[in-house]
C-alpha cells in the first residue's frame, strides 16, 4: 500500500490526444487513427491534432485489410478462497471478512425441511480440485438444464498453483440438487447471493466455451492508418450459467471488403492525460497477498479488516 502511495505522488501526467473518425458505407461505424506512415502514432498535442484532421480531411479512405475469426473464452477454476473474495468483492460489493463470515454459515449448515445442512464445502483452501463425483454430478445437471450443447467435450480439470497445499476441494455446492432457486427461501438475501455467485462458478467449470466473433479493420487515409475491431457473442456457453459475468462487447464493424472507399462523415479529437497507478480495491489486494506469498487463505480477509481497523489504510467511499 505505502509503495502505491509512493508511485501515485511520483506520477506526473502526459497529454495525449485520441482521433477518432465516423466512417460510412451505409452503416456508420467508429475508427482510431492509430498509425503515420506504418509507425506507432503518438499525439501529443491539439496542434498535432489539427493538422492529422486536415489530412484526414483531404486523403481518400480506403479498406487495407480485414480480418474475422471465431474467439473462444473458457471457464475460470472453481472457486478457492483468494479467488471467492475477489469475485464477492467485484460482483456482490461484499468485504473479505463479509464473505467469509456468509461462507461459513452456508458451510456450517442451513436449516432446510430435511435438517440442518451445509450448503458449501469448506471456505478455506487453496485447491482447484474437484472430485469425480462433483464433476459428474455438474455434468448431468448441465445436460438436464441446458442441454449437451452446452456440456464441454471432456471433463474439466484445473491444476493447482505450485504451493498449493491441496488438503481440501475447492469451494462448491455440496449437492448440485439444491439449486439456488430451490434453497432461496431458506437463505438470508447475502447467503442466496453467495450461494448463487458459488453454485454458478462451479457449474461452469465443465461448461463449453463461449464463443465470440471478433472482426477487425483497418483503412488507410494518405499516411495515416485507422483501425476498428469488435465483437460480438455468437454462443454463451458457460456464461449461460454466470450471465451476470459477461464482459461488454466492442462495437461490430459492418461487413465491408477490401479495397472499398469510405465517406468521412465525421471526426472527434479527444484530449487525455495519461493517469496514475489506481489504489487497491480490497479483492485487488487480496490478489496481491496471495501473489506474493503473503498470509494464507485463512488470513486474506483478516488482513484486509486489520489494516483497516488499525487506521493504517482507509476504504474510499465505503
Amino acid at each position: 500500500l505505502c509503495d502505491r502511495e509512493k508511485e501515485i505522488a511520483r506520477f506526473v501526467p502526459e497529454e495525449y490526444w485520441e482521433i477518432e473518425a465516423v466512417l460510412a458505407n451505409g452503416d456508420s461505424f467508429r475508427a482510431l487513427v492509430t498509425k503515420k506512415g506504418g509507425d506507432k502514432l503518438l499525439v501529443r498535442s491539439a496542434t498535432e491534432a489539427d493538422l492529422i484532421e486536415r489530412a484526414l480531411r483531404k486523403a481518400k479512405l480506403r479498406v487495407a485489410s480485414l480480418d474475422e475469426k471465431d474467439r473462444q473464452r473458457h471457464p475460470a477454476a472453481p472457486f478457492i478462497t483468494s479467488s471467492l473474495q475477489q469475485a464477492a468483492s467485484s460482483f456482490l460489493g461484499f468485504s473479505p471478512k463479509r464473505t467469509m463470515a456468509i461462507a461459513q454459515e452456508l458451510y456450517e449448515g442451513i436449516g432446510l425441511p430435511e435438517g440442518s445442512e451445509g450448503l458449501i464445502t469448506y471456505m478455506r483452501t487453496d485447491s482447484v480440485r474437484l472430485s469425480d463425483e462433483a464433476v459428474e454430478g455438474a455434468r448431468e445437471a448441465i445436460r438436464g438444464v441446458y442441454g449437451k450443447n452446452y456440456l464441454s467435450e471432456k471433463p474439466r480439470a484445473f491444476e493447482n498453483k505450485r504451493k498449493s497445499q491441496d488438503a481440501h476441494e475447492a469451494i462448491r455446492p455440496t449437492d448440485i440438487a439444491r439449486t439456488p432457486d430451490a434453497v432461496a427461501d431458506y437463505l438470508t438475501p447475502e447467503q442466496q447471493k453467495l450461494y448463487r455467485l458459488i453454485y454458478g462458478r462451479f457449474l461452469a467449470t465443465q461448461m463449453a466455451s463461449a464463443v465470440y466473433r471478433q472482426r477487425s479493420v483497418a483503412i488507410e487515409a494518405g499516411a495515416y492508418t485507422l483501425e476498428a475491431s469488435g465483437s460480438e457473442l455468437s454462443f454463451d456457453g458457460f456464461l449461460r450459467a454466470l450471465p451476470e459475468r459477461r464482459e461488454k462487447e466492442a462495437t461490430f464493424p459492418p461487413k465491408l471488403s477490401v479495397g472499398q472507399t469510405l465517406a468521412l462523415a465525421e471526426i472527434e479529437k479527444l484530449q487525455k492525460f495519461t493517469e496514475p497507478p489506481r489504489r487497491f480495491s480490497e479483492a485487488g489486494l487480496v490478489n496481491v497477498l496471495e501473489k506474493e506469498g503473503i498470509g494464507r487463505p485463512s488470513t486474506y480477509a483478516s488482513i484486509v479488516s486489520v489494516i483497516q481497523e488499525r487506521g493504517y489504510a482507509v476504504k474510499d467511499g465505503a
